[in-house]
């Protein structure tokens, strides 16, 4: 790939979706566009970019957006995180007979392919069990489309069903049969509590109705300039009731970045406003 052709790519990433690409992702955009060379037929990855370049490539440049975006994650990952839900937000603030009687919304931020939001869902499904009444759902949102539609078909291997409970397993997931063998699909009752949505980050105002009580956004700052990264903060910020909670990455801070963010522990602040 040419000097000039990544700075294309880069810049065009950038302005996108806020994500900076430096040249140490060089390799890693080659990597990843050769498979989509192919798939088109094209000789060479400068024959790519000319394409994107014409007029009227915009779902082509998504295509792209979609193929570098990095979508790691399994269920339960950071599993701190869920503990600290369950334990701290929902188990003090949430239960009894002082509990407030509104709907619980959580929204995954960066949702990749469904394990985050779904791993809140059985979080507070289980806290439904054991608190009749308690009325929740997950707002969910990536900037991938590729992602969302594995993230909508809720199907899963059996290696990824790590959950903090195997009675889990049979309780919110149905056993594949046939060739779906060694496979699981979500639940209809906690799918249809989830609810999925394309969005940039960056876009705003973002498209929900009502303020959220938590959300996740962990492991997307660390692809961001520190400028995108406050920009980000407050309208995350902006997006939480007071007294909600925001959880980043475990290699992610964003200390001093909004002044009415209170940090409770490594990568998990408290909205408190004046």
């Amino acid at each position: 790939m040419s000097a000039e052709d990544f700075e294309f790519i880069r810049r065009w990433v950038f302005d996108a979706a806020g994500i900076t690409l430096g040249p140490e992702k060089r390799s890693l955009v080659v990597h990843r566009l050769l498979k989509r060379v192919r798939q088109l037929n094209l000789g060479s990855l400068s024959e790519y970019c000319a394409l994107l370049r014409r007029p009227g490539a915009e779902e082509e440049r998504g295509i792209m957006l979609d193929l570098l975006t990095t979508n790691v994650t399994h269920f339960f990952r950071e599993s701190a995180h869920f503990d600290f839900l369950a334990r701290e937000i929902l188990a003090k603030e949430w239960a009894g007979p002082h509990r407030p009687v509104r709907e619980f919304v959580a929204w995954s931020a960066a949702c990749s392919s469904g394990e985050e939001p779904y791993s809140i869902a059985l979080i507070l499904a289980e806290h439904e069990r054991r608190h009749p009444g308690f009325r929740w759902r997950v707002e969910a949102t990536d900037i991938s489309s590729r992602v969302l539609e594995t993230a909508r078909r809720a199907i899963y291997s059996e290696e990824d069903l790590r959950l903090p409970d195997p009675s889990w397993r049979a309780r919110y997931f149905q056993r594949g049969i046939g060739s779906w063998k060694g496979y699981w699909r979500v639940k209809p009752e906690i799918q249809s509590r989830v609810r999925f949505q394309r969005w940039n980050l960056l876009e705003t105002p973002y498209p929900f109705q009502g303020l959220m009580d938590v959300i996740f956004c962990r492991n997307v700052m660390i692809y961001f300039e520190r400028q995108v990264q406050q920009t980000v903060v407050n309208n995350l910020v902006g997006q939480l009731r007071p007294g909600g909670y925001l959880f980043v990455g475990h290699s992610e801070s964003v200390l001093g970045m909004h002044p009415r963010l209170r940090p409770l522990k490594p990568s998990v602040y408290r909205y408190e406003p004046a």
